[in-house]
C-alpha cells in the first residue's frame, strides 16, 4: 500500500487541565495578581499546550488564557473565575 502524501502526527494536540494553569505561570504571578487585581495573560501555545480541559479547580482570580482549543467545561470555569478565553490559530 502506497502513501503518496503521508502526514504524520495530524492529531497531535498536547492538553493541560484547568488546575495546572496557575502552575505554568508560577506562584509569584498568582500572589501578584491577587494583590493588584489585574489578570495575567497565559499563552498556552507558547508553552506547547494546544487544548485546555476542565478537570480541577481554579482559584477565584481572573486569568486570560490563549489557546487553540477549549473544552466547554474549561471555558465555563475560567469565565466563572472572572477570566477570559481567547482562541488562537
Amino acid at each position: 500500500m502506497r502513501h503518496y502524501h503521508i502526514k504524520r502526527n495530524q492529531q497531535h494536540c498536547p492538553v493541560a487541565n484547568v488546575d495546572k494553569l496557575w502552575a505554568i505561570l508560577g506562584d509569584d504571578v498568582l500572589a501578584q495578581a491577587k494583590a493588584s487585581g489585574k489578570a495575567p495573560v497565559l499563552d498556552c501555545t507558547a508553552n506547547n499546550i494546544f487544548k485546555v480541559l476542565g478537570k480541577g479547580r481554579l482559584p477565584k482570580v481572573a486569568i486570560v488564557v490563549k489557546a487553540r482549543f477549549f473544552s466547554k467545561l474549561a471555558e465555563k470555569k475560567i469565565q466563572a473565575a472572572g477570566g477570559a478565553c481567547i482562541l488562537t490559530a
